[in-house]
């Protein structure tokens, strides 16, 4: 039997019709009439010598040959597409996507951006704001940032470009600071929680914080949230004391719309990772947001200055 390869229309009219087991949505996926769908599979069929489905009375089934033939045609396609995107995304150099977490782009990256467009009028960036993991060939994605335990390990395939560092401290309204001068005095605030790293093994609480004190916690009540945002959020608008991510509350510590009087932080055992394809680091759209990433990761480095930093944990 010949090893040559059908016609690649063939094939592609195989793969979506043993996808979708129906001729009709196969043909309406790929735009063609049914009959031209047929004729396609009727075509690859004889090249082949052997049906690749069978033709029952409101369906279709695949064959032993078909079910052969149909992973690894699956694979060929995604293989082709991924591909593909890749070899556009290296000429389509004044286009940049970026994903990374909802609070993260919201709370950390948009402030910022004006900056790096005003530097950077050729690129064109674009944001995919989700806590899903994307996939760089199938969905397009340029540079990825996520967070994490710290000890995690990257796929082999991927350069890690940056690391940016996560720590907690009490953030509150500049008026609540007026009110809660000392470490005692927080326990009897109006306490607002985080939840958003309650994923982690090892995450991080106000018993944390005020264990790092020698003060033993009691039940603290208060208001909690889902999304690190939000509770930024509240606590800018004097709802009370979050226990705040430097990530997304180092803006409104700048602008004076929070504040973060106590010198003790927490470091919880995750941070934020800056990932893209091995070799990508070099292409000179992602090499620019790279660097501009990296220099505004160093200046949030003066929050630190004169904190007591306390591995979460530890």
């Amino acid at each position: 039997m010949s090893d040559r390869l059908p016609p690649l229309t063939a094939l592609r009219a195989f793969e979506a019709a043993a996808r979708h087991l129906s001729f009709q949505a196969a043909a309406g996926e790929l735009n063609v009439t049914p009959a031209a769908l047929s004729f396609q599979i009727k075509s690859l069929e004889e090249h082949l010598g052997a049906p690749l489905f069978r033709r029952l009375n409101r369906r279709v089934e695949l064959t032993e040959a078909g079910l052969a033939l149909s992973p690894q045609a699956s694979e060929g396609f995604q293989t082709l597409t991924a591909g593909w995107r890749a070899a556009k995304r290296v000429l389509d150099s004044g286009i940049l996507t970026i994903t990374a977490g909802p609070a993260f782009t919201a709370k950390w990256l948009a402030p910022r951006l004006f900056d790096f467009a005003g530097n950077h009028p050729e690129i064109e960036l674009r944001f995919a704001a989700t806590l899903r993991m994307l996939d760089f060939a199938t969905d397009d994605i340029d540079i990825a940032i996520r967070f994490g335990p710290s000890d995690q390990d990257d796929p082999p395939d991927l350069h890690r470009a940056l690391t940016i560092e996560e720590w907690v401290t009490p953030m509150m309204h500049p008026d609540l600071a007026q009110k809660y001068q000392t470490i005692e005095s927080l326990l009897e605030a109006t306490i607002i929680f985080d939840d958003s790293m309650k994923f982690l093994k090892n995450s991080v609480s106000w018993a944390d914080w005020f264990d790092a004190h020698g003060l033993a916690t009691p039940d603290l009540h208060g208001t909690h949230f889902s999304q690190a945002d939000h509770a930024i959020d509240a606590a800018q608008s004097g709802a009370g004391v979050v226990l705040g991510r430097i990530s997304l509350g180092e803006a409104a510590l700048r602008q004076g719309n929070l504040v973060a009087p106590f010198d003790t932080a927490l470091i919880p055992r995750a941070n934020f990772r800056v990932l893209c394809p091995k070799g990508a680091e070099t292409r000179p759209g992602t090499r620019a947001f790279l660097d501009w990433l990296g220099r505004e990761a160093g200046r949030m480095e003066g929050q630190r200055d004169g904190r007591r930093m306390v591995l979460a944990g530890g």
